[in-house]
């Protein structure tokens, strides 16, 4: 890896960062269509430090509110898109859900890798409440798992090839720190549970018949009880959601319908909360290479009910979203 993790931490939103952007999101309506995948723009201004402790009062109560009542909700994140040829391109929240690029490259060197998933490995928030990743796994070409955050990049061991989905979705485990699941080649899922450092424990058998899905996704609270959720498409189209217990031995209940038409998207993943209101959002790739947000209702019978064009076309350049 060149230049210790291959991860440009300036692409990872720091905690001032976070609170910043967090006031300024709260009650933001409008939203803009993304940068495109290609040539790197400039970056969006960071929001001030003073932005936070000069915003207006009704801001600074709703921000407080949000984190008071769903501290244990969804993180606030970046996108992130990676290449075959190794670049990892951030995207920022700039507000209502719209996304901006951020200049340069946020990874290189990440050639062969699959199963990338963002996580907040350490659990801590900042001083209004807010979290955020402060990394991602992926899963290298021998099996082996990685982890990227300040410094070198971290090998949590080997077997991974195992298995075909590798996501995080946030405290799955009744823990604080951010757990990993793991679907095997037979269906079967595993539960990792986070150590507070990006290490994780031994797996925990939680389900089989999960093979019935090409798509998993998940990263924070979507039914608005503050336990991280997860959704999944089966080969029909239909999508289904499984509500988090807490549990680590069972960590979701049964499954709930929530819609159908899904197989119009070759990917559908979650980053978390891209507008600022502390529910995990659902992010879905057309096969035109159009990018939509399906902003997170907070509800577990219509946890998505409208979708937002986020990016008019070129996603379908990234070999992985995240």
């Amino acid at each position: 890896m060149a230049n210790s993790s291959g991860l440009n931490r300036s692409g990872l939103l720091s905690r001032v960062a976070v609170a910043a952007i967090a006031a300024a999101l709260v009650g933001t309506s409008t939203a803009a269509v993304a940068a495109e995948p290609g040539p790197a723009t400039k970056a969006p201004s960071a929001p001030k430090v003073d932005r936070v402790a000069g915003a207006a009062q009704s801001d600074r109560a709703s921000a407080s509110a949000a984190s008071a009542t769903a501290a244990s909700g969804a993180a606030l994140n970046n996108l992130y898109g990676w290449h075959t040829n190794g670049d990892i391109i951030g995207y920022t929240p700039v507000g209502g859900g719209a996304i901006q690029r951020i200049a340069g490259r946020q990874g290189w060197n990440w050639v062969g890798y699959k199963n990338f998933t963002q996580a907040d490995t350490d659990a801590r928030p900042d001083a209004d409440g807010w979290y955020h990743a402060d990394g991602w796994y992926a899963v290298n070409r021998t099996g082996r798992l990685h982890f990227a955050s300040d410094g070198p990049v971290r090998d949590l061991g080997g077997g991974w090839n195992a298995y075909n989905r590798v996501i995080s979705a946030g405290n799955t485990g009744g823990g604080a720190p951010d757990d990993v699941l793991a679907r095997d080649g037979a269906g079967v899922l595993w539960h990792y549970l986070g150590n507070g450092n990006a290490s994780l424990t031994q797996r925990y058998r939680v389900g089989s018949g999960w093979d019935a899905y090409t798509q998993i996704a998940g990263k924070g609270d979507v039914t608005g009880d503050g336990r991280a959720d997860l959704v999944a498409r089966d080969r029909s189209g239909v999508l289904w959601l499984y509500k988090g217990t807490g549990n680590y031995r069972s960590p979701f209940t049964s499954r709930t319908r929530v819609g159908s038409g899904w197989n119009m998207y070759n990917h559908i993943f979650s980053p978390g909360d891209l507008t600022g209101d502390r529910r995990a959002d659902l992010v879905a790739r057309d096969s035109a290479g159009a990018l939509w947000l399906y902003k997170g209702a907070g509800n577990s019978t219509n946890p998505f009910p409208s979708r937002m064009k986020i990016g008019t076309s070129g996603w379908n350049g990234f070999g992985a979203l995240f």
